[in-house]
């Protein structure tokens, strides 16, 4: 059954425990100077893998080299739900990580992982040796692109879905979640192998440009997101290109330009809902740059299976209960 460990625990023992033992177990999570951590974690166990949801606070993930020699040999594939992380590897090998990004990251090269404020991300991790056979090569980080690796929508799909399952736990038993992540198992290291398959390690210059302009178009969505006269060729403009350029990088992730800003403002509006509770769903939903409340409402019961208003309830019971919907 999911597991969650949460760094709000009272004591800081206790909540390093949490993080270390139950999360990520190859790395440390530190806070910015001078701020607290909030974070939890939600997670399946066997004796092969690890799955898990993550949402936090920013932070830092520095691989740890003292706790690599206890750790077993493992990859992490992640998945980006909302938020953004940088992977500040060896020079000219920073990547910057937006939503409904799949990764693949080797713990050994020791980079450091550093994500924003109010981030949320799925983690698969896999055995090193099952990960390696299936890629017929060693990992690379590469990003996982639907143009690298067919099966790459697929994956992230059941990825997504799992963690869904997991927020439902009284619907779903042992042997059930046992299944489920065998399954999510099989199914990456088959997309691995599709992966490597294609030829991951080959790069292209325009692939840089492309994940330059697409994380730079994800910053500007994220400070204007509130706009609604806001469109492709704004977004442009405040990426510094044009929108041939734009729509290229965009589709070069698997990803729209104006779906990537209709999902940051809907993670944008649930997250409004779960901090602010006496906020009015009309009003919040302008903020979050949607100018028709109907509209609104119908997109976020699509995205995530209930009204605004009936995600608030459910906010609010779980946090009675230790904790929100991640």
């Amino acid at each position: 059954m999911p597991d969650r460990p949460s760094s709000p625990d009272p004591a800081p023992s206790l909540r390093d425990e949490a993080r270390r033992g139950h999360a990520h177990r190859w790395v440390e999570t530190l806070p910015p100077p001078g701020a607290e951590l909030a974070a939890d974690w939600l997670t399946l166990h066997d004796g092969t893998c690890v799955f898990g949801l993550m949402r936090s606070s920013a932070g830092e993930m520095p691989a740890a080299s003292q706790r690599m020699a206890n750790a077993p040999a493992m990859v992490v594939l992640t998945l980006i739900q909302s938020g953004e992380m940088l992977c500040d590897a060896a020079p000219g090998r920073q990547q910057r990580i937006g939503p409904g990004t799949l990764g693949l990251y080797d713990p050994r090269r020791m980079d450091n992982y550093r994500w924003r404020q109010d981030s949320r991300g799925v983690f698969l991790a896999l055995p090193r040796a099952e990960a390696a056979a299936a890629l017929g090569q060693e990992p690379d980080d590469p990003v996982i692109s639907p143009e690298r690796c067919a099966l790459a929508p697929v994956l992230a799909s059941q990825l997504s879905h799992l963690a869904q399952m997991m927020q439902r736990s009284e619907r779903v038993d042992g042997v059930e979640y046992a299944g489920l992540l065998e399954a999510t198992r099989k199914l990456a290291l088959l997309a691995l192998r599709n992966l490597g398959r294609q030829g991951a390690g080959q790069t292209d210059p325009d692939d840089d440009l492309n994940r330059i302009r697409y994380a730079a178009a994800l910053r500007f969505m994220e400070s204007q997101a509130h706009r609604h006269d806001l469109d492709a060729a704004a977004i442009a403009r405040g990426a510094g290109c044009s929108r041939t350029r734009l729509y290229e990088a965009f589709a070069a992730q698997g990803a729209t330009v104006m779906g990537s800003l209709r999902e940051l403002r809907l993670q944008r509006a649930r997250s409004l809902i779960e901090q602010s509770p006496r906020l009015h769903v009309g009003a919040l939903s302008w903020r979050c740059g949607f100018a028709d409340l109907s509209g609104f409402s119908k997109l976020f019961r699509a995205r995530f299976g209930m009204s605004p208003s009936a995600w608030r309830q459910w906010a609010r019971a779980s946090a009675d209960d230790g904790g929100a919907p991640a």
